[in-house]
């Protein structure tokens, strides 16, 4: 595998090219503050070392016998006081900047689940659009069969988050179920989402293109596959990528009293699937180690369609079956009643929306 622009580098050792002045400021720092290490570790080391060979017994020298300098007390003490409060000047003005959120062109809150991010437009351009961004079940699979391949691996999403070039884009994170963060590296961008809590980040790219990250926070077996793709346009493109979305948006919306024919839950259900089961049930919902295949599954095929609802929208097993209240009654409904009549089983039973609403906590 090569290089990824906008993500990680084969061989990799120096910080990403940076792609918004506060990266840039990042990058700045990091360089300044290995200059002024390397050149205490020199200074230090060097007198040590240079005293040790200097002043070795095997020449004569004999050991002195003195007793505290004032003057070597005030100085050790002083000389780092400033040298780290010259760092902590140069660092302040790079820091007060990454906090301050206001004025933002665009504000999209990410919601870290288990594995996915939830993206919400909620203001600016674009406001109203919302979707789940998660790990190309392709790259899932090459990860399953050991097969690594594409410098994009384990970094292909389904849905790419898309913002602006030179726009000032704030980042409101918080999570569903453990401690999230959501880190892109080029932006100098990282921000714990945390359940029931509120932060708030921001970034204004300057380039147009691709740029890569992962969750930064260990937050279950599944963490190595929660990969955030930034995908920036330019203005106009993006213009038209919101149109599309809008338009995209409408036409998927569900009347929840609508009743559904079940080869129409199926198909539906089918696509949900896919984008959000598959991963660790199976396509074939056979499931793996203890993962519970869904194929011949007691809740599955019980006639008690409440069972197979209440573990969908509470979870189980301390979130290792995850809850999925975040997906649409319909999408709930056709991924329920596709599960009740794919593979082996065949039951006929068929879960409307309406039912997946009046089960809702």
């Amino acid at each position: 595998m090569g290089d990824l622009p906008g993500g990680p580098a084969r061989n990799q050792i120096d910080l990403p090219p940076p792609v918004t002045r506060i990266a840039t400021e990042v990058q700045g720092l990091h360089n300044f503050m290995l200059v002024v290490c390397a050149v205490i570790f020199v200074a230090v080391f060097g007198v040590m070392f240079y005293s040790i060979i200097k002043h070795r017994r095997s020449v004569g020298h004999r050991a002195a016998h003195f007793h505290e300098s004032v003057a070597v007390e005030i100085a050790w003490t002083v000389v780092p006081f400033i040298i780290v409060v010259a760092m902590g000047m140069a660092a302040t003005r790079t820091v007060v900047a990454m906090k301050d959120t206001s004025n933002a062109d665009l504000t999209i809150k990410a919601t870290g689940y288990q594995w996915k991010w939830g993206y919400d437009y909620l203001k600016g351009e674009g406001e109203g659009i919302s979707f789940l961004s998660a790990l190309d079940v392709t790259h899932r699979q090459m990860s399953d069969a050991g097969k690594p391949a594409g410098d994009n691996y384990l970094l292909k999403v389904d849905n790419p988050l898309v913002v602006p070039v030179d726009r000032k884009v704030r980042i409101i994170t918080t999570a569903n179920d453990v401690i999230h963060a959501w880190m892109v590296p080029a932006f100098a961008v990282k921000q714990d989402a945390i359940p029931g809590f509120v932060r708030d980040t921001w970034f204004r790219a300057e380039k147009t293109g691709d740029y890569y990250g992962q969750c930064a926070e260990l937050c279950g077996k599944e963490h190595a596959y929660m990969p955030i793709h930034v995908r920036v346009l330019a203005a106009q493109d993006y213009a038209r990528w919101v149109d599309e979305q809008k338009q995209a948006l409408a036409a998927r919306a569900d009347d929840p009293k609508k009743t559904w024919t079940i080869d129409d839950l199926v198909a539906r259900g089918s696509k949900v699937y896919a984008a959000n089961c598959a991963a660790c049930h199976g396509p074939a919902g056979r499931g793996a180690g203890p993962i519970k295949a869904l194929d011949g599954s007691a809740i599955v095929l019980d006639a008690d369609r409440a069972k197979q609802i209440d573990v969908l929208l509470k979870g189980r097993a301390n979130g290792a079956m995850p809850a999925w209240k975040q997906l649409s009654d319909t999408e709930l409904a056709a991924v329920i009643t596709y599960t009740k009549n794919s593979w082996t089983n065949k039951t006929g039973q068929i879960v409307q929306p309406a039912e997946i609403a009046s089960a809702r906590p």
